[in-house]
């Protein structure tokens, strides 16, 4: 109603808090938008808005012009204006736009507008295009001092472009949903301040678009859909000492010789899984020596393309390199638990693969999903030696040098690896406790892989025995002591 000589509150508007929506906050030119109820603007966009502003009675009536809504993914809208994107604002008053954001759909991303202005539009005029965007009610208060978005409880936020500053972006976190307004204002300054130009009319270019996170958190982040309480939301997780809403805080920031250091302490300490392949191999433990070699080349590739910022190097995608670096580190301890328990069984390494494929596709990061089939393992092993005790009636392994020097050190050292990944490794001191496990591990797997296995006292036929031009073809049992030497013969002379 134009009619009405300035904007009453009406009582039936809910606020954000009684619709359980989230407030925006952040600040543009000093302000913020306040908790309190907003006014309503009127139903549909078509009718005229009144808009409290310093100007002459008759220009309290401005037309809004609609803008068209595209989904293209969660938390990804653009809205476009009709005859747009480029939009002329003529000096006698201002131009109204409305964007309109959907309760739960829109409001758990970032709002994102940029206004861009065609200088050549100003013909070489001293003028700035001001922008106030205000949610529920367009609003923009000027005098000959100073530009603001503010009105008694009510504020926005201010934008301005000129022929200096000809961009200006602007950013607001987690929006209240419904109708807000961008009011756009030509003005030029004079030596009294601003005042309405008058033969001039600007040209901007106007760019609204919701999007899940500010610039997808850029190269120090990444972006994340969270959902708390059914209320969905994006959020950026930061890397490398690195804070803020897009991850563009640096006050904390690692230096880049510090991630320098920490991707090659997390790359060359597979390195010393080179001991365990020589050993499996010296073993004749190819299988156990072929997944080392597995673990260490995915395990190498991984950290070097989970590394934030610029230094990172990917030969494959990131979750192929994580799932073949977490299971290869998981397989390695199953056949070596294998390997230990003297079990040569193929389906025992096929039935560990199985489980463990199921238990990181379940939860990659779950402790118990990953230490169920490493316990699995060891019982398996428990069973084997506690039978082969019983059978021979005697401690296995038989040897004392065995136990102290082997079995013990390395029980130990595996212990102290899985302490620190469950209960001292954070993401602060992630990247020299990790390289401490992969030693750790490594080291581990050296000490307690079986040596190679004794022959069974099962001889072959012993080589014939050649004289000069006659071949003498004994009886082999003779040979072995298995007979009696008393009733031993010549079986045959055979002629060469």
């Amino acid at each position: 109603d134009c009619s009405r000589p300035s904007l009453a509150r009406p009582p039936f508007l809910p606020s954000s808090t009684s619709m359980n929506m989230p407030h925006s906050f952040g600040s543009v030119g000093e302000l913020v938008l306040g908790d309190s109820p907003l006014p309503t603007s009127p139903n549909g966009t078509k009718h005229p808005v009144p808009i409290p502003t310093i100007s002459p009675a008759s220009e309290l009536c401005w037309p809004v012009h609609p803008t068209l809504r595209n989904e293209l993914d969660t938390f990804s809208v653009h809205f476009y204006i009709f005859f747009g994107p480029n939009v002329s604002v003529p000096p006698d008053r201002p131009a109204v736009f409305v964007i309109n954001l959907l309760p739960v759909l829109d409001s758990g991303g970032v709002l994102n507008l940029e206004l861009r202005l065609n200088v050549s539009s100003l013909c070489g005029e001293n003028a700035t295009v001001f922008g106030c965007l205000n949610h529920e009610v367009p609003l923009m208060s000027s005098d000959n001092a100073s530009v603001t978005c503010e009105a008694e409880s009510l504020a926005g936020f201010l934008l301005s472009v000129n022929a200096t500053a000809s961009l200006s972006r602007l950013r607001i976190p987690y929006p209240q949903t419904g109708s807000w307004y961008l009011s756009l204002r030509l003005l030029c300054a004079t030596e009294h301040g601003f005042e309405p130009c008058t033969n001039v009319t600007a040209e901007v270019y106007l760019r609204a678009y919701l999007s899940p996170c500010i610039n997808d958190c850029g190269i120090y982040g990444q972006c994340k859909l969270l959902r708390t309480n059914n209320y969905l939301y994006a959020v950026c997780e930061c890397k490398a000492g690195w804070n803020g809403w897009g991850c563009t805080d640096n006050a904390e920031a690692f230096s880049y010789g510090f991630q320098l250091l920490s991707t090659l302490l997390l790359c060359l300490s597979n390195v010393m899984f080179v001991p365990p392949v020589a050993i499996a191999i010296r073993s004749h433990c190819l299988l156990e020596a072929a997944i080392y070699i597995f673990t260490m080349f995915f395990s190498t590739f991984y950290h070097a393309c989970d590394q934030p910022g610029i230094v990172v190097f990917c030969i494959m995608e990131y979750d192929v390199l994580q799932f073949c670096d977490f299971l290869g580190s998981l397989m390695s301890v199953w056949v070596t638990v294998i390997a230990m328990a003297r079990l040569q069984p193929v389906v025992l390494y096929l039935l560990g693969a199985m489980l463990l494929s199921m238990a990181l596709q379940m939860d990659r990061h779950g402790l118990w999903n990953l230490l169920g089939p490493s316990l699995f393992a060891l019982g398996i092993m428990a069973i084997a030696w506690t039978a082969r005790t019983i059978r021979r009636r005697h401690c296995y392994p038989p040897t004392w040098k065995r136990w102290a020097f082997y079995l013990c050190p390395g029980v130990l050292i595996a212990a102290a690896a899985v302490l620190l990944y469950a209960f001292v490794e954070t993401k602060e001191n992630y990247f020299y406790i990790h390289s401490i496990w992969h030693l750790l591990i490594a080291s581990s797997v050296g000490f307690l892989l079986p040596p190679r296995a004794k022959p069974n006292g099962r001889l072959g036929p012993l080589p014939r025995r050649k004289g000069c031009r006659y071949q003498l073809c004994i009886n082999e049992q003779e040979e072995l002591g298995l007979v009696d030497t008393a009733m031993a013969s010549i079986n045959s002379i055979c002629t060469s």
